[in-house]
């Protein structure tokens, strides 16, 4: 009898060399720190040596790590199994789609019309319809997209746009948020119209002692890899008043050799945590699938249009995983980020 371990399946999509007719979709995996964690003296103008470099790759779409509105609009509908998540993470359209006239599910449908039909010179006015429409739709990063391509004097109430719409788009162009300050400002530079939200949060593992399951993960997370990747973290961290201070940051968080160590103090930690309700192979299930499902969200964006190149923010500790499961894909070339921010 051949043991679970030994066996190995007989189809290897990554090992083919097959490729598909016309252009290749190529990937960029960008991991970035969260914006919103980095030390006070971090402001918005640094980000202009990450964006300057990404802009001459020529992206044709921008993914961001942000749930999708219609994700979070049935998130919403499943009351308590979703609702912690659905508050931390799920931007509340109610208002938008009060003054725009849509529901969530109405909203999606209408940017995608609107989209489809997208003249090549939009009017401002135009751009603020759509923006309204990406906010009822759940959809605040691709709002702030319109927003960053309007003319400063047009970023004004209209056509619904209240004062608040209007006060919050405009707190989205500073927002400290690798999504606001790279995603949507990179696809605003680069000609493009919405950015594309991938996350997912939607894991249901079933009940657990959440007191017991935290204490368990921390006591994994208690070993020698994770203070190593924490001290080293402050070290880079610190320097980030200085010249190229994140961009700097952006090529660590990046390298190749983040990978294992990243592993090592985390996962691989938790998959050997002794506790006899199993909670870290329960963290660790979690972990892989919301990483599959936002792959599988990439891979869909990407048969919208075969031939895009598209750029990827997400948190760093995601690179590895993104980069493992999209490699297994026929129709997805990965592009090397280290060379694009030199």
């Amino acid at each position: 009898m051949v043991s679970a371990q030994s066996y190995q399946p007989s189809f290897r999509p990554d090992a083919l060399e097959d490729r598909p007719a016309g252009r290749p979709n190529e990937v960029l995996v960008v991991g970035s720190p969260h914006l919103s964690n980095l030390p006070s003296g971090f402001t918005p103008d640094m980000v202009e040596p990450i964006l300057q470099r990404l802009e001459k790759w020529r992206p044709t779409a921008v993914a961001s790590e942000n749930i999708s509105g219609l994700q979070c609009d049935a998130m919403r509908r499943q009351g308590e199994r979703h609702a912690e998540a659905v508050e931390a993470y799920c931007y509340d359209p109610a208002a938008a789609g009060h003054a725009a006239g849509l529901d969530v599910t109405a909203a999606n449908a209408e940017a995608e019309r609107m989209l489809a039909n997208w003249p090549a010179t939009p009017s401002a006015a135009q751009r603020r319809r759509l923006a309204l429409v990406f906010l009822a739709a759940g959809e605040p990063a691709s709002a702030t997209v319109q927003w960053f391509r309007l003319p400063v004097a047009e970023r004004r109430v209209d056509q619904g746009l209240t004062n608040e719409l209007v006060a919050y788009l405009q707190a989205q162009l500073t927002r400290k948020s690798e999504t606001e300050l790279i995603a949507a400002q990179l696809a605003a530079r680069s000609g493009l119209e919405r950015v594309w939200s991938v996350d997912d949060q939607s894991f249901a593992g079933g009940p657990v002692d959440e007191q017991a399951y935290g204490e368990a993960i921390e006591r994994a997370w208690d070993n020698p890899a994770n203070k190593a990747r924490i001290a080293a973290d402050q070290v880079l961290y610190a320097g980030i008043g200085q010249p190229d201070g994140l961009l700097d940051i952006y090529r660590a968080l990046n390298a190749p050799s983040l990978a294992a160590l990243a592993y090592e103090s985390d996962w691989g930690a938790a998959l050997v945590e002794p506790s006899e309700q199993a909670y870290g192979r329960r963290y660790v299930a979690y972990w892989e699938t919301r990483n599959l499902r936002m792959v599988a969200n990439i891979r869909e964006v990407l048969g919208r249009a075969p031939g895009t190149r598209l750029v990827t923010i997400v948190g760093a500790s995601h690179k590895a995983y993104y980069e493992a499961y999209l490699n297994q894909m026929r129709d997805v070339t990965l592009v090397d980020v280290l060379p694009v921010l030199r």
